[in-house]
């Protein structure tokens, strides 16, 4: 799949993601993924399927910056936490979980 329709496919999961966040269903962790808090039901096809397409992209711009995958997840992880709505659980460096 090219990058094209990874983010048409992102795009289109936001809003289910947007709501499951503000259940407090699923967070962001501090690895750059979706983590599940509490039973996602079948919506955990749609977590699981965000988290194909970040690590694709992740291990994407690794490869254009001579990096790992992780680290790029780790930024990425920091960023998503600094723009994320408040209300939203975030996992911090040390693994604690948090509101934001």
């Amino acid at each position: 799949a090219g990058a094209q329709d990874i983010k048409a496919r992102m795009r289109a999961r936001l809003p289910v993601i947007i709501k499951l966040k503000a259940q407090g269903i699923v967070g962001e962790d501090n690895q750059g993924y979706l983590a599940v808090l509490k039973n996602a039901g079948k919506q955990q096809e749609v977590v699981d399927a965000e988290n194909q397409d970040r690590r694709k992209i992740y291990a994407a711009i690794a490869k254009q910056q001579g990096t790992t995958p992780a680290l790029v997840g780790q930024r990425r992880a920091m960023k998503i936490a600094q723009k994320a709505d408040p209300g939203t659980m975030i996992q911090d460096a040390s693994g604690s979980w948090q509101q934001k």
